[in-house]
Order: C-alpha cells, then structure tokens, then sequence
C-alpha cells in the first residue's frame, strides 16, 4: 500500500512538472509570436516614416530617391529576404543622417514651426523603436530556445512540431542625428 502511495505521489509530481513546463513553453512560444508581430509593426513605421520624409521635398533630391528606394524595398521584400533589405535601409539612413548636421531644408509653417523636424524626430523614434523591438526579440528567441533545448522538454517532446526560433540579425544602428 506504501508503494502505491508513493508511485502515485511521483506521478503526480511528474504531471505536474509536465504541465507546467508545457504551459511555460508555449508562453514564450505566444510571447516569441508578439514579439515578432511588434517587429513588423516597427519597421513598417520606420519604413513608413523614411516614405513621408522622402517624399515630402525636403531633402535633396538624390537623398530623397534613395532614402524612397531603400523603404520601398524593406516594405515590399518577402519575409525571407527581410533581413538584407532592413539593413540596405539602415545604411542608406547611416549615409543621409549620420552626422551633427541635418540633410534637411527646414520649410516653415505660417507660424514658423519647422514642420520637416516633426518628419525628422518621427523617423529618429521610430529607428530606435526598431532597435528596442529587435533586441526583445531576439532576447526572447534566446529563452525560447534555451528552454526547448533542456533535456526534460526534448524527453517528453513538449516542444511537439513546433519549429526552432531564430533570431534576427540586421544592422539597425541609429544615426548620429537620431540620438537624444
């Protein structure tokens, strides 16, 4: 009778740490999932960003119809190639702003607000937001994948057919004229 009562206590235990290691699990698998789909968000808003101050006269002419090109590209790209696309984008950034001095004719308003600043400090936010949303993501990718690689959840395959996560790697430096 002991025996039975002990067998029955490890069981219990046993389903206990199963349940909640899978529940852990696919936490951060809905986690990893968030954060990806806040990921996208930021770079469409980068991309959206360099599109509005590109085409808003601004900037010289050559720098505009790159600054366009690079946007276009990362916003159109498949999710594979997204990667090489988001860094094209980050260099082309690098060479128009990265240094003390603005590439930007600062058109006024009737109240003599440069309206081109708003332009400039909405791509600057969104730049260090991407920077923000790939770390966490990649932070996460990093638990993730740590925990799918313990050996009670390789055991017990809690994991099931779910693929590997990977990280994302692409240059999302901030230009000099971006940073406070």
């Amino acid at each position: 009778m002991e025996a039975l009562v002990v067998l029955l206590a490890v069981l219990a235990v046993a389903a206990l740490l199963l349940t909640w290691s899978a529940g852990r699990l696919d936490h951060l698998h809905t986690r990893l999932e968030r954060m990806d789909a806040t990921l996208d968000a930021e770079l469409l808003r980068r991309s959206s960003a360099t599109l509005e101050l590109a085409t808003s006269g601004v900037l010289d002419p050559a720098t505009a119809m790159v600054l366009a090109d690079a946007a276009h590209r990362a916003r159109r790209v498949p999710r594979e190639d997204r990667e090489e696309a988001e860094s094209a984008l980050t260099e082309a950034l690098m060479i128009a702003f990265d240094g003390p001095d603005l590439p930007v004719t600062m058109p006024h308003d009737a109240d003599g607000r440069a309206w081109a600043g708003d332009l400039v400090t909405e791509l600057g936010t969104a730049s260090r937001r991407v920077q923000t949303a790939r770390r966490l993501h990649n932070d996460t990718v990093t638990v993730t994948r740590a925990r799918r690689r313990s050996r009670f959840v390789r055991l017990f395959r809690l994991a099931g057919h779910a693929p590997m996560p990977q990280p994302i790697e692409f240059d999302d430096r901030v230009p000099v004229a971006f940073q406070r």
